[in-house]
């Protein structure tokens, strides 16, 4: 009797290759998984900023710089809270930089992908909260389908269980990374009795929280960076159960696992940034936007005179030098007609702050109006310090 026939028939099965050859090329799961996430939280974040006023392909130019800087600060987090494994006895130091041998944690991942956004939103003149904001459904998106990588490599997987979706989990083999070991016929070999499937909770524990963020976003028009905020607490919630049940190893603190400290740090900060900053949602207008002329329409008419196809094959066709800040009514006015708004005067300014967003700190009234509402392309205005 092999270890396999002690699982019962009713159960979640796991597969028996995460790695395949492609000639020389080892094409894996895990990194397909990865590849597959990062390209749907591109789409949806390009969808959104659109939405915002941003210029088509924006996301790419942001892409260059987060995803690299993600991926390096998702492995730095991993080798800083598992040293043993790599400086440790028995260590191997240049297995810190084996990151095809799995070993990445996700604090890492947005604290440094954060980083490689903040420095592409400086160049492209864009608020780093508008781009926070923006990835806000897309990234739990991502690791939902991120996730699916740790059930290929039968790992990550939580405490027994008798429940019908228990996991059967394969015996890897060491000397074959990315494949089941195999016993003397042939046949794959299972660990016995199942195991809760943390991968698929989590997975759709992230769906959860993207159609949430989604949709408050959508009804209480969120801006200043709260809708990255509301991703994230929701995020944590379920990081903080989930990573209970796991029972590979890891390092502890008073017995729990460092992860649950850290869902729950992460947890309180962003609660405390979501309740405390306020303000309503940034829109962009391009800096090279031109200030069109709008012909007033004929009496008796409610059809609008601007030639709008003309002015979006004409400035919209080049890159923006940076982006102006404006409100959602002149964003929207901007759209049916053209014309660039006015930049309201120091007064003016502080009044209309005061009427939108009571419990944001108010701005010195010695600014000048260009400083207040540029996203500037000279570096960062008062909406990127803010972010």
């Amino acid at each position: 009797m092999t270890l396999a026939s002690l699982s019962p028939q009713a159960a979640l099965p796991s597969p028996t290759t995460a790695v395949w050859q492609l000639g020389p090329l080892p094409v894996r799961a895990y990194a397909l998984c990865i590849i597959v996430g990062i390209l749907v939280a591109c789409l949806v974040t390009e969808y959104r900023l659109r939405r915002r006023g941003v210029a088509p392909g924006a996301v790419l130019d942001i892409a260059v710089w987060a995803v690299p800087a993600g991926i390096i600060g998702a492995r730095i987090y991993h080798v800083i809270t598992s040293p043993e494994k790599y400086f440790g006895a028995g260590g191997d130091p240049m297995k810190a930089f084996a990151i095809w041998e799995g070993g990445l944690g996700i604090w890492g991942a947005v604290a440094g992908g954060a980083i490689g956004a903040w420095i592409a939103a400086r160049q492209l003149g864009i608020p780093l909260a508008v781009v926070a904001d923006a990835l806000a459904p897309g990234l739990p998106l991502a690791q939902a389908i991120g996730r699916f990588g740790n059930w290929f490599n039968n790992e990550l997987f939580g405490g027994r269980t008798t429940l019908p979706w228990g996991l059967e989990v394969h015996r890897m083999d060491p000397d074959n990374p990315g494949h089941a070991l195999r016993d003397d016929t042939g046949q794959p070999i299972l660990e016995p009795g199942l195991f809760h499937p943390t991968f698929a909770y989590e997975a759709l524990w992230n769906i959860g929280v993207a159609a949430l963020v989604f949709l408050l976003d959508r009804k209480l028009r969120l801006g200043r960076g709260r809708a990255f905020a509301l991703y994230v607490m929701g995020y944590t919630a379920g990081r903080f159960w989930i990573e209970m049940m796991r029972t590979d190893e890891a390092n502890t603190i008073l017995g729990v696992r460092l992860n649950v400290w850290t869902a729950g740090l992460v947890f309180l900060g962003a609660l405390i940034y979501f309740v405390r900053v306020r303000g309503p949602r940034e829109y962009m207008i391009p800096l090279n936007a031109p200030a069109a002329a709008v012909p007033a329409a004929p009496t008796g008419s409610d059809v609008s005179q601007v030639d709008l196809s003309a002015r979006e094959a004409g400035p919209r066709s080049t890159a923006p030098d940076g982006y102006r800040v404006v409100t959602e009514e002149q964003f929207r006015a901007y759209q049916e007609t053209g014309a660039v708004p006015t930049e309201p005067e120091a007064g003016e300014r502080a009044d209309a702050t005061r009427a939108t967003a009571d419990d944001q700190p108010r701005r010195d009234d010695a600014e000048s109006p260009r400083e207040d509402d540029r996203a500037g392309a000279n570096g960062p205005g008062p909406a990127d310090r803010e972010s």
